[in-house]
Formats: C-alpha cells, sequence, structure tokens
C-alpha cells in the first residue's frame, strides 16, 4: 500500500491535461459495444481491487484518523481524464465509496461529477475538493441537498478555473451566486434548476456590471420572487446582459421574450428600482450600442490578453469534453450574431426550454438562429396545431431538437411537424391524446433524420372503435434512430391495458425492423401485441444473420444493439425476453415490471443466468 502523506506545492501540480477525443470520454458510448478497448479494460480492473485493496486499507487506516491536504496514492501518476472516467465508472456500478472519492480527489483531476451519489456530498467532502482540485474545470453537486450555502460559497471560492457548475436541486442561495461572479470568472455554463432558496432576482449579478461569458444557463423551478412578475423582468435583463448565452431554461422566459421584443421595458420599472439596478431600457440600448465583437468580446476581468490567448486551445477541449455546446456536438465559437445591418435586436440563443406557444413569434424575431426549442401548450390555448406550425415556420430547415407538451389530440401535430419534421434529430411529444386514427405512420414519415423519439400519450378510451390501417401503406423507417420510447398512461390498479389500438402493432413491427442501430428501447403500457412484435423482429433478425454470415462486413441487424429495454405492463413472456438476451450481447438492462405472462419464479431463473440486469415486480 503506497503511503498517504502531504504533498509539498510544487508536487500538486499533476500532469497537464489532455484531450479526450481519441479515448473516448465518460458521456460516450463503446464504439464496438461489447467489445471494451484497453483503457477501459484496466480502468474496470482497476476498479474492481480498489474496494478490497487501496478503498479498504484507507477507510481502515486513515479516513477517519488524519486529515491530508493531498495524498500520494495509487492515482497520483494517472492523468486526470482516466481518473475522471474512473470515478464515473465506480458511481455508476454504485462502488464509488467515500474512501475511494478521498483517493480519487487528486491535482490533476478537470471534471467531477457527483450527480450519481449525492449522499457523499458532505461540507467535510467540499474541503477536500476545494483544497485538492483547484484546477477543476467542471463540477457537478446536483442532488446535494444538505450542503450549506456558506459552504458551498467557501467552496467555490477556491476553483476559479470552473467552466462548467452544476448545482441543480442543492440549496444555494444568493451569496452564492455573488461568489460565483466574483471568483469564477470564466464560468460557461451553470444549472441552478430546483433551488428553492433562489429568487430570480438573485441570479441578477450573472449579468451586470461585469457579465459572466455564460453560454448556458438552466434556472427553471427556482423559488418565488416579491412580485409575480420579477421571473419575466430578471430574465430579460438576463437575455440583455449576458451577450454569449446560446443556451437558456428560465420561468416566465416566453413573457421576457414579448417584454423585449415589443420593448415594453415600463413593466420592470418597480422590479429596477427595488433591486437597485439600471432600467431595463437603459440595458437594451447598452445592448443595442454594444453590439459585435468590440463592445461585447469576451472579457475576463484581471486576465491579460496573452495569458487569454494561450487558454484558448484549453476552452476548445474542454467544450469537447463537457459538451458546452449543442448535444448534437456542433462546435460554433462565433460571436453573437448581431449586425449592424439588421434591425433591432438579435440575441444568439439556439437552444430554449420553457416557452409557450404564443411567444413562438417574439422568440423567432430576437433568436433566429434556435436549433433546438421545448415549447409547452397549455389547455387554454389553442390546441389545434396551427399556431405551433406557425410558430416553427421560421425555423424550419433547421431546427434539430424539438419537444412539445401538448394536451390535445396527436393528429393535430401533424401539420407541425411536417413544417418541422425534416431537420429533425430529436423528437419529444407529451402529455398528447391519441386513439386508433392517430396518424402515428404520417409523423414518423415526416421526421426521417430522427435518432430520438420520444412519445408519451394517454391510450385510447373505450368508446372509440378502430379500423385496419390501408394494407398498401409502407411500414416507417428511422434508419438513424438509437432511442425510441413510446409510453401509455394507465391507472395504478389497471393491471393489463386495453388492446384498443392494435393498428400500432404494424407500425411498431416496421419501426423495429427499420432501425438497426436502436440501442434504447421503451415500450410501456402498449395499447396493441407486444410480444409478437418482437419476436417476428427477432426471426427477421436472425434471417439476416443467416443471410450475411459470410459477408466480411455484415449489415447492423434489428435489435442488434440494443442496450437498455423496457417493457412494463406489456403482454411480453419470458421466452422472448430469454431469445432477446441471446440475440443482443450488448444488452445491459431489461424491465419487465408488471408484465403479467412473466412469473417471479421465471424472473428469479433468468436472472440468476444472465449478465444483464433484469427488473421486475
Amino acid at each position: 500500500m503506497p503511503l498517504f502523506r502531504a504533498l509539498d506545492e510544487g508536487g500538486s501540480k499533476g500532469r497537464p491535461w489532455r484531450k479526450m477525443e481519441g479515448t473516448g470520454g465518460r458521456r460516450s458510448t463503446h464504439d464496438e459495444g461489447s467489445v471494451l478497448s484497453l483503457t477501459q479494460m484496466c480502468l474496470l480492473s482497476l476498479a474492481e481491487n480498489m474496494k478490497e485493496v487501496w478503498a479498504k486499507d484507507y477507510a481502515d487506516n486513515y479516513l477517519d484518523h488524519y486529515t491530508f491536504r493531498y495524498i500520494m496514492g495509487p492515482f497520483n501518476a494517472l492523468p486526470g481524464d482516466l481518473v475522471e472516467e474512473l470515478t464515473w465508472l465506480l458511481s455508476s456500478r454504485k462502488q464509488l465509496s467515500r474512501a475511494a472519492l478521498h483517493l480519487l480527489l487528486v491535482p490533476q483531476l478537470r471534471g467531477l461529477s457527483l450527480e450519481g451519489c449525492p449522499g457523499l456530498v458532505t461540507s467535510a467532502l467540499c474541503a477536500h475538493i476545494s483544497a485538492r482540485c483547484q484546477g477543476l474545470w467542471s463540477l457537478d453537486l446536483s442532488g446535494a441537498q444538505h450542503l450549506p450555502p456558506k459552504v458551498l460559497s467557501e467552496t467555490l471560492s477556491r476553483l476559479p478555473a470552473l467552466r462548467s457548475l452544476s448545482l441543480a436541486g442543492v440549496p444555494c442561495d444568493r451569496s452564492v451566486i455573488r461568489t460565483v461572479v466574483s471568483c469564477c470568472r470564466m464560468l460557461r455554463h451553470l444549472d441552478v434548476s430546483r433551488c428553492h432558496c433562489l429568487s430570480p432576482a438573485a441570479l441578477l449579478p450573472l449579468g451586470a456590471p461585469f457579465p459572466l461569458p455564460l453560454r448556458s444557463l438552466l434556472a427553471m423551478d427556482i423559488g418565488f420572487g416579491e412580485q409575480e412578475a420579477d421571473a419575466a423582468a430578471a430574465a430579460a435583463y438576463l437575455l440583455l446582459s449576458l451577450p454569449y448565452l446560446e443556451r437558456v431554461a428560465m420561468e416566465d422566459l416566453a413573457q421576457a421574450c414579448l417584454l423585449i421584443e415589443q420593448r415594453e421595458f415600463s413593466q420592470a420599472d418597480v422590479f429596477a428600482d427595488r433591486e437597485r439596478v439600471p432600467r431595463l431600457e437603459e440595458v437594451w440600448k447598452g445592448r443595442i450600442q454594444g453590439q459585435g465583437r468590440d463592445s461585447w468580446g469576451l472579457k475576463t476581468e484581471g486576465a491579460p490578453a496573452d495569458k487569454k490567448a494561450a487558454s484558448e486551445e484549453e476552452e476548445r477541449a474542454f467544450c469537447v469534453v463537457y459538451d458546452c455546446e449543442s448535444e448534437e456536438g456542433a462546435v460554433n465559437d462565433e460571436e453573437p450574431s448581431c449586425s449592424h445591418n439588421q434591425p433591432g435586436l438579435i440575441l444568439p440563443i439556439k437552444d430554449v426550454k420553457g416557452v409557450t406557444c404564443d411567444s413562438l413569434d417574439s422568440l423567432g424575431h430576437l433568436c433566429p438562429g434556435i436549433s433546438s426549442i421545448s415549447v409547452n401548450v397549455d389547455k387554454s390555448e389553442d390546441t389545434s396545431g396551427r399556431s405551433l406550425a406557425s410558430g416553427l415556420q421560421m425555423w424550419s430547415g433547421q431546427l434539430q431538437s424539438l419537444s412539445v407538451q401538448f394536451p390535445g389530440p396527436l393528429g393535430d401535430l401533424l401539420f407541425a411537424l411536417q413544417v418541422a419534421g425534416p431537420s429533425l434529430v430529436s423528437l419529444t411529444l407529451e402529455g398528447v391524446k391519441s386513439n386508433p386514427h392517430s396518424p402515428l405512420l404520417e409523423i414518423i414519415e415526416a421526421c426521417p433524420r430522427l435518432r430520438n423519439l420520444h412519445i408519451s400519450a394517454e391510450p385510447p378510451s373505450t368508446e372509440q372503435e378502430y379500423e385496419d390501417p390501408p394494407q398498401d401503406q409502407d411500414p416507417p423507417q428511422l434508419p438513424q434512430l438509437c432511442s425510441l420510447t413510446l409510453s401509455f398512461s394507465y391507472e395504478h390498479n389497471q393491471m393489463k391495458p386495453s388492446m384498443l389500438w392494435p393498428s400500432l402493432e404494424k407500425v411498431l413491427r416496421g419501426l423495429l425492423s427499420g432501425c438497426p442501430l436502436l440501442e434504447k428501447l421503451s415500450l410501456v403500457s402498449l395499447p396493441c401485441p407486444v410480444d409478437l412484435v418482437l419476436q417476428q423482429a427477432l426471426h427477421r433478425a436472425d434471417s439476416d444473420m443467416l443471410r450475411y454470415s459470410n459477408s466480411p462486413c455484415p449489415p447492423p441487424v434489428t435489435l442488434g444493439r440494443v442496450r437498455h429495454v423496457d417493457l412494463l405492463r406489456t403482454d411480453v413472456q419470458m421466452k422472448t425476453v430469454k431469445r432477446l438476451m441471446q440475440h443482443s450481447k450488448r444488452l445491459k438492462f431489461v424491465d419487465v415490471s408488471y408484465c403479467w405472462n412473466i412469473t417471479h419464479l421465471q424472473w428469479l431463473e433468468c436472472k440468476r443466468l444472465s449478465k444483464a440486469q433484469i427488473v421486475w415486480m
């Protein structure tokens, strides 16, 4: 066992942090599925030995007996990106203990995510983080509900290199935001969602008088303001005072866009006077006058020009690893598109969440470059889908991700999806109402480039009748689809869903056969048979494998790459599940909870013989 002792300041500097494009960071999946790289195999072996060797020795002899500023342990020689991946690996396997985490807090660490184990985040641990990992670029403490704001402020004050900070669900307050503004001047991403002790006005220091270079701000479901209009006023201030903001999720964002686009700045005068900030009209004029690189160039307070230039390469590496840009990986470091030749104000927003249907026109005028949007359609609004289609028209051809909460019939969204669908790679529809006549096939055909499809719907009612679909319709195919979710609501006292949409079976059969790259499949409480669909898909996959058995480069087969399967409240049988596990060597997780054709004895036997995790209740 290595000697645990304090290091001097000179020895605390780790190996220079390197990019992770070639190693496959912790956020990427294995390219070859079950075939692990040599690095990943070594990390798995290292993780298995940690519990019985290093972590056990440290826990027994040092953890509660000594306090170390630094530890000369087995991981000091590892590059920071490998330590980060090892930490994530232990966390994802529920093997990250307090002792193991202490050993992994090394000076060369650049990214630390404890979202999967918030119970380990204590005041004592934060002291270790601030002492040992002052070079952190990314820190995620989401869910640490028992961390006092004072401790959080003290920790962040010692992490000046942070580019990404996630505090979702953490009890932070205005003092924490002030610490972030004064000490984390290089911050690009901030997530304070579900921080109920944080009022909208508490976020104002982020933008004035010296704005942070934030590109992403997530602040949904935070505390209330003193007045009902505070959230909209605060959002308007932040939109105008953060010139590099590209991704934003805030309450009353729609009202803020209307306020700015219609220049009704006087509505925020009371808010400005109470918070002792400039009037919103003054902020707007300053933004208009400062459009362009000269006035809105990225300025780090106290940072010399040569130092900023030297960090550009590191910043590009950070954007690759920590997803500072869009989820599709498109990197765009251009300045805000605010040309002097364009009338009015143009914001560089690309990703927006929390807007309503009636604000899409104003949002389109302010943010013409949006590629990802989440829209909520209230019951009081027009649920025919016409206003949504009209609002999405301005981003036609460029919208890549669309999420809609819609209380109306699924068919009413067809026109809107025909407008936005050709360019979409991700589509989420929630709360929609279905019936046997819902044009699901047409909706799928309108979005041929989808990689992620998520539909959460209400099942058909018992009063409706159904008709078989025309026989000449071709089955839908989404050759790039990686994730498919079809989930229908149900009553908890209802054992089986009513099979009132038999035509859905044909659509599902075509989807599975036409999606060879599928990795995640979730079919919950479907109002049609599922077991037969899976059997037919597996039979076709076996035929394809036999057909291409002599081919040097066989194409991917149906369900051959699936890793995660949810089949809750369906008629699936255990023999079908076993056949699926034999077919897909990459399958790691199967949930067959509330499947009435599967018994407890069958589940126990399958669980004992399978390497995949199987959930049943």
